[in-house]
């Protein structure tokens, strides 16, 4: 039930500013946060570690508004895209640790249903990311592809 006064059904968060221009103390240009983004992906961080040290490390609050483009976009243009995306990898990874924490406990239910309830979710991003042909048609996912994955 949404509550009575505020009209915003318990989100509690403040929004973002409605100007979609970069702030002016931001001391890195829009080629500069390019070239940050490239150096980053290249030294094996994903995109959401990119985007945290360019706030905290370059001052960066919003990567889009600065240089225009999402980190995405940049890693696009530069084939630094990996080829599993970085939250189903993230999926993909719980799962195996999952996986490995069943093994010795097998009474472990409660584990059991986190270990199902990860491999649905799993399965339904490959079902979005194959739509979106981010993943070819013929991948798929198993048990022992994602414990090589992982490694």
């Amino acid at each position: 039930m949404a509550r009575m006064h505020s009209g915003k059904k318990g989100k509690s968060k403040s929004s973002r500013p409605p100007a979609r221009k970069a702030p002016s103390w931001v001391e890195l240009k829009p080629k500069g946060v390019e070239e940050a983004v490239v150096n980053l992906a290249n030294a094996g961080h994903s995109q959401s570690e990119i985007g945290s040290m360019l706030r905290d490390q370059y001052g960066v609050p919003d990567i889009k508004t600065v240089a225009g483009k999402k980190v995405k976009q940049i890693l696009e243009e530069n084939d630094l895209l990996p080829e599993i995306p970085e939250d189903l990898m993230n999926l993909i990874r719980k799962s195996v640790t999952l996986r490995k924490h069943m093994e010795p406990n097998r009474k472990d239910f409660t584990a059991k249903r986190g270990y199902q309830l990860t491999v649905s979710k799993i399965r339904r991003l490959v079902k979005y990311y194959k739509a979106q042909k981010r993943l070819p048609k013929e991948w798929r996912y198993s048990e022992e592809t994602a414990a090589l994955l992982v490694k």
